[in-house]
């Protein structure tokens, strides 16, 4: 076989290989207050351009690339971009919906909600409406919001230009408290998160010099 037959037949296999490398099928599911599931929302994929609906069931199955990144811009919700990785192919996200007379009548006009199930969720489960209930647990959210703070084994760490070492955790401040771990708080409880770093954390201290991880939850405001 000469080399001009050799590329006709390799070339067009290393190709469809490469393409078929490059794709990810993501399967997930929309909820709303974290407990119903969102039926008949478009999902699309930015770099694929490809789009599906939801399901009844809230699922959906999409084929994207490699970090592509996932748009939801429902009308009656609060928009979600998620990036896609080759390493995490589903995703369970619970959208947060913006509560107005007007969007009530959309969501069941659309068909995202069943009238009965809105009525009750937005009159007795609104501390689920909450966008942090998108995240696994507090680092989730942090690792998902705070891009350059590191987070390790239940530890954080913030890199400021007057860090005493960059290899020391941060102090964790919830509603107005030190303390010395995050790890239990639900992310649906949570009302805001910062991080402090150089002189935004100066009221802390030498306690502070490693950055500070600040936290209101929603308990705290009670």
């Amino acid at each position: 076989m000469n080399w001009k037959h050799f590329l006709i037949v390799v070339l067009p296999l290393m190709l469809a290989q490469h393409l078929t490398a490059q794709t990810v099928v993501v399967h997930g599911k929309l909820t709303v207050f974290n407990k119903y599931p969102v039926q008949n929302v478009l999902v699309e994929a930015k770099k694929a351009k490809s789009r599906v609906q939801t399901d009844s069931l809230g699922r959906f199955t999409l084929v994207c690339m490699e970090n592509d990144v996932i748009r939801i811009r429902p009308k009656v919700f609060k928009p979600v971009t998620r990036k896609v990785r080759s390493t995490r192919d589903t995703m369970v996200i619970n959208l947060v919906f913006i509560d107005t007379q007007k969007n009530r009548e959309l969501a069941i006009g659309y068909g995202y909600m069943d009238k009965e199930d809105l009525i009750f969720a937005v009159n007795n489960l609104q501390q689920e409406n909450n966008e942090f209930c998108n995240y696994t647990d507090v680092f989730d959210i942090i690792k998902g919001r705070f891009p350059g703070v590191r987070v390790s084994n239940g530890q954080v760490f913030i890199r400021g230009q007057n860090s005493i070492n960059s290899d020391t955790e941060a102090l964790f401040v919830v509603d107005g408290v030190p303390t010395g771990s995050i790890g239990w708080i639900h992310p649906c409880d949570i009302k805001s998160i910062n991080i402090l770093k150089d002189s935004g954390a100066a009221i802390y201290g030498v306690r502070g010099s490693n950055g500070v991880v600040l936290i209101e939850t929603k308990k705290g405001n009670q």
